[in-house]
């Protein structure tokens, strides 16, 4: 007999909570792809799934129901929002809603940070984060004295063309509140389709490393990297201002009942152990201990590589979150944090995209059993998005394997 959506849900929910919990599940949880293979599957283009919110709640339904995930990725795309994090940091109510922008309040910002298929790129290019300078040097103390007033008055007027002007500003605003309306009423949409398809609701808010706040939206990351050895004192200073600011963006969520922020690691894949510990782990540190205090774990996903970061990772307490590797060996990555540390990852993109059916079980085998045994695992795609060109049959053949061996 099949399931209910309602026992589906309380089963995937209790299995993805035990191994957060580092305790062992009925068996591993998989967490699932979106992105590119949503609309390509959909058979609508990019620009639609950026764009046309009722097209993309119908894609991402088509996709939830034929690819059951534990956890599945299925969004409408957005791009990282934190600098407006920042900025609307004293204003919780908005704060939240600046995680991610969209496409449409990408056009009505005119920033210069974001690509949109469509309207920069072509009309099935994936979204894009470029980033940019919008940042002198001499300028750091200000940010020091005031980060939220300088990303407020300085840097948003220079990086968003709508904004250059507090005529066009006030216009602006008001239209991008539109905008959160009309992005978030499509987000409860998408909610309400996972639930009656039997998906638990996890909702993740969101908070960032002081130090990529520079090198993402302010310096660029060029530009921080020097700083580093240019003006030492001076970013540190910078990144010890930045922390409340982030702090109170990241606790907006917390109003919201949502007690798991996702924090995606940029530049710690730019710098030496040494330069890590000094320059951007002790602000990042503090961020997710003071979230912790306030009972709100974070999920922090380590892109690029980390493993020579790994240790630090256990001057956290037992149990602070969650560690999603991008291309760190998460059998590496079990051996140093079990007991310690949920650790997510393990399936690369490439093996999904060119892989075969029997490819992809057998890796699943044998990987399941050096990770699997005392839980605090969860197996996952080592990015959440998918290509356009990836093989559905691979995603079934994951989902199978996953059922027999996990």
């Amino acid at each position: 007999m099949s399931k209910s959506a309602q026992e589906l849900a309380k089963e995937r929910q209790a299995r993805i909570e035990a191994a957060m919990n580092l305790e062992v599940p009925d068996r591993v949880p998989l967490r699932g792809v979106g992105g590119d293979i949503i609309p390509a599957y959909a058979g609508i283009t990019q620009q639609e799934f950026c764009y046309d919110y009722d097209k993309a709640i119908k894609a991402v339904e088509k996709f939830l129901k034929d690819f059951p995930f534990d956890w599945p990725s299925g969004s409408i795309p957005g791009l990282d929002g934190r600098v407006f994090s920042v900025a609307f940091s004293e204003f919780p109510e908005v704060a939240a809603g600046t995680t991610f922008i969209s496409g449409p309040m990408h056009d009505v910002l005119g920033d210069k940070y974001y690509r949109f298929p469509g309207n920069e790129t072509d009309v099935n290019a994936t979204p894009q984060f470029v980033g940019g300078t919008f940042m002198e040097p001499d300028e750091y103390d200000e940010l020091i004295e005031d980060p939220v007033k300088f990303v407020t008055e300085k840097v948003l007027p220079r990086a968003c063309a709508n904004l250059a002007t507090p005529r066009q500003a006030m216009a602006t605003w008001v239209k991008l509140g539109m905008e959160f309306n009309r992005f978030s009423a499509a987000g409860r949409q998408i909610g309400m389709i996972s639930a009656s398809l039997g998906y638990p609701s996890i909702r993740m808010g969101g908070a960032y490393a002081p130090l990529d706040i520079i090198g993402d939206f302010l310096r660029g990351i060029t530009n921080t990297v020097l700083d580093i050895r240019r003006y030492p004192d001076k970013v540190k200073k910078a990144t010890e201002a930045l922390v409340e600011p982030i702090i109170n963006y990241a606790l907006s969520y917390k109003k919201l009942g949502m007690n798991l922020v996702m924090i995606p690691l940029h530049l710690n894949e730019y710098l030496s152990p040494k330069l890590y510990k000094e320059f951007y782990w002790p602000t990042l540190k503090e961020v997710i201990l003071r979230l912790g205090k306030e009972g709100v774990k974070s999920w922090v996903f380590f892109e690029g590589h980390h493993e020579q970061h790994l240790e630090t990772i256990l001057e956290l307490p037992k149990g602070w979150g969650v560690a999603y590797f991008e291309k760190t060996d998460v059998v590496k990555a079990k051996e140093v944090l079990k007991g310690h540390t949920c650790v997510v990852g393990g399936i690369p993109i490439s093996l999904l995209v060119g892989g075969t059916h029997e490819r992809i079980k057998e890796y699943v085998k044998n990987l399941l059993e050096q990770v699997k045994p005392g839980g605090g695992f969860i197996l996952s795609p080592n990015i959440g998005t998918a290509p356009a060109e990836t093989p559905l049959e691979n995603l079934t053949a994951l989902i199978e394997a996953v059922e027999l061996y996990g």
